[in-house]
């Protein structure tokens, strides 16, 4: 079963005077490429978080955000009470004025307010590894539904290059035909008397140069590789883009082989399929 790399998980965290709230975001991408934005106060646990988020996610351009909001009567920022009088006494000496408004403007000046740096609590940090934990099984189970679509659509797109492969397959004593023919012809507008031993040598010389046998059977086993590698557990994209370059290459040796407009067009259409399996396989975790 495959995943895709597209996903989103959100977790809401409710203390007695905070509201945490952990969101995580996940688009496609060739590697790992993790952003995260997390307060001040929880910087020294940034690694310790990242490595949770890299051992879940494995890939994909991941961004995490963690937003602390204060509801109850917590607060940081306090008033330097001696600095601002110091303002004030100052401030009357140069003005008279009214104190509400010295108060004003002695709290605007350097050093007026000050913030402690806050400690982390342990047992908040346990809620928010909880959270996080939440937050990617949401993104997981997302990523994993965005999977199944996935993989309905690879097995969708691959019976029909099956189909087509079908087609090639019907098409190919036609095909074969054709070009004897229009060997026997060019024979016969030269007007000459050619040794009939030697141009039978020469056509099928000529017919396995046009053969295209090994690679009707590769692309089969192809697809059907493909297929299988979908339903397992050690499914992933790269795996998957390497199998669809071997689907690539034995449909473009078709095509180049081919030398008969109906076979190629049938080409195309498998080149379109195969196209836009490589283009949805790129989110594929």
């Amino acid at each position: 079963m495959i995943q895709s790399m597209t996903g989103y998980g959100k977790e809401v965290v409710q203390l007695p005077s905070k509201t945490i709230t952990i969101e995580i975001k996940s688009l496609n991408s060739k590697g790992l490429d993790l952003n995260t934005r997390v307060p001040s106060a929880y910087r020294e646990k940034e690694l310790e978080i990242r490595d949770l988020l890299a051992k879940s996610l494995q890939r994909g351009k991941v961004d995490f955000s963690l937003y602390i909001e204060v509801t109850g009567e917590e607060v940081t920022t306090q008033l330097n009470e001696g600095v601002v009088k110091q303002y004030i006494k100052q401030l009357a000496n140069v003005v008279n004025g009214d104190p509400v408004e010295l108060l004003k403007m002695a709290v605007r000046m350097p050093d007026a307010l000050k913030t402690e740096r806050e400690e982390i609590d342990e047992k908040e940090y346990k809620a928010i590894l909880k959270g996080i934990d939440k937050a990617l099984e949401a993104i997981n189970e997302y990523r994993t539904d965005e999977g199944l679509v996935l993989e309905n659509d690879f097995l969708e797109r691959s019976k029909t290059i099956s189909k087509l492969l079908e087609e090639v397959i019907a098409l190919d004593p036609e095909r074969i035909d054709g070009v004897k023919e229009r060997l026997r012809k060019a024979v016969a507008d030269l007007k000459e008397k050619v040794d009939e031993n030697r141009f039978e040598q020469e056509l099928i010389y000529y017919l396995e140069k046009y053969d295209i046998t090994e690679e009707k059977v590769r692309l089969k086993n192809h697809l059907e590789y493909f297929e299988e590698s979908l339903k397992s557990h050690d499914s992933n994209g790269k795996k998957l883009g390497f199998i669809t370059q071997e689907i690539g290459r034995e449909i473009n040796t078709i095509g180049s082989k081919a030398n008969y407009a109906p076979m190629q067009q049938v080409v195309v259409q498998m080149k379109d399929e195969l196209e836009k399996i490589k283009e949805q396989a790129l989110n594929v975790l």
